[in-house]
């Protein structure tokens, strides 16, 4: 099973993912797909997002069950210790007050 969710994403990019997953929420979308596949839906979000962000989560044979990837600027973001996958919290913008 695969997870994709999208914050701040194009229509058309969403549009496009609902062609081949479920939209169970609004910018989170389910499916079932192979690794061929499920690399060409990743690569079509790469495509699209512009200036959003995206991760995506699926099974895997890891200590934890699943892996994931994200794309675009967010505070979370991917860290490995130790063999497995976490995410950290980059600190707050404090230019944006």
């Amino acid at each position: 099973m695969m997870t994709i969710v999208l914050e701040n994403a194009p229509p058309r990019l969403r549009g496009r993912l609902a062609v081949w997953l479920l939209e169970a929420r609004t910018g989170v979308y389910v499916g079932k797909y192979s690794v061929k596949v499920r690399e060409m839906i990743w690569h079509q979000v790469e495509k699209g997002l512009g200036d959003g962000n995206a991760v995506m989560i699926w099974d895997a044979p890891t200590e934890s069950g699943f892996d994931f990837v994200t794309l675009g600027k967010n505070r979370r973001i991917p860290v490995e210790i130790d063999g497995l996958k976490l995410v950290s919290f980059l600190p707050e913008d404090k230019t944006s007050e």
